[in-house]
């Protein structure tokens, strides 16, 4: 569908018109201290949206399995991270597996490096936990891997993207011999120019993993700076910087109409490779994200009862 092309105010705004189709099958991250403060996530989100849990340094592995048993039991499919630098070693990684499989029922799970600069035990990288084999072995179905369009100096400290596309490349080969279903997450960005110019360049090297892109969900401009600064956002930042310079606009509340209505236009012409969905980053609150995606056509479950 194209109808929503066009779809702008005469200053070139879009209207929040059309982004509907996009939106459909989004996923959101939460944690468990911003899982707990919301009542019933059915009346926030769609039936069947994925839920990622954020693994923080320092959070317990029961705090991260008891928010899984909450998510699942009210209908949700549960994703939780495996930061690889904080599992200290085989028999943490197989315990942690078996009890978010045996007390919520997980299948799936993001497996990434993690945010730390020294490992805590024996992993230091996503791709050791796939070669444990212990999700294959304990039936992990679906497996997601981080990816980032604007590079990340943690691993390329010298600016380029020559480890990070080395290890895109060894993923997709891992998913070539492998049952799991595979795809992409990636780090959000403020603009969608250099994220579709990176998944083209993916499909050029072979790499056909469907791309889940990381949106930046509404927050005060000041917040969303300082996580996109610590998350190592690139190039796109400007954007913000810019919006900071405006006066007009530095105390309003950061939306991300425009750069989801990039994607959705770019998807709608389909002369380029597109996103498989939109993956949320609700750095500004759960609810305020899901209702932002309520107003532009995503439809919340009926609490039950």
């Amino acid at each position: 569908m194209i109808s929503f092309i066009g779809k702008r105010d005469k200053g070139g705004t879009p209207t929040g018109a059309g982004l509907q189709d996009i939106l459909q099958g989004f996923s959101i991250e939460v944690m468990p201290r911003t899982a707990a403060k919301v009542e019933d996530f059915r009346t926030l989100l769609p039936a069947g949206t994925r839920v990622y849990i954020a693994h923080i340094e320092g959070t317990p592995i029961e705090e991260m399995v008891a928010t899984a048993k909450r998510l699942a039991a009210d209908g949700f499919p549960v994703m939780p991270h495996f930061p690889a630098r904080i599992i200290k070693d085989r028999a943490t990684l197989e315990d942690w597996i078996k009890r978010y499989q045996g007390e919520a029922g997980v299948d799936q799970a993001l497996l990434l490096a993690g945010g730390v600069a020294q490992p805590h035990g024996d992993f230091h990288s996503s791709m050791q936990l796939m070669e444990s084999g212990l999700f294959d072995a304990h039936g992990f179905k679906r497996l997601h891997v981080a990816g980032h369009p604007e590079g990340n100096r943690d691993i390329d400290a010298d600016g380029s993207t020559k480890l990070v596309d080395d290890a895109i490349r060894w993923k997709q080969a891992f998913s070539e011999r492998t049952d799991a279903e595979m795809a992409i997450a990636t780090q959000f960005a403020f603009e969608a120019e250099p994220v579709l110019t990176w998944i083209a360049g993916l499909r050029e090297a072979g790499v056909d993993l469907p791309v889940h892109v990381g949106i930046a969900g509404p927050a005060k401009l000041q917040t969303l700076i300082k996580f996109a600064i610590a998350c190592g956002v690139g190039p796109s930042l400007k954007v913000l910087q810019k919006r900071a310079l405006d006066v007009t606009k530095l105390m309003l509340p950061y939306e991300p109409t425009d750069v989801v209505a990039d994607f959705a236009e770019a998807q709608a012409i389909g002369s380029r490779p597109g996103v498989a969905q939109l993956h949320f980053f609700p750095l500004g609150g759960i609810k305020t994200c899901a209702e932002w995606a309520q107003k532009h056509g995503a439809q919340p479950m009926k609490a039950a009862g």
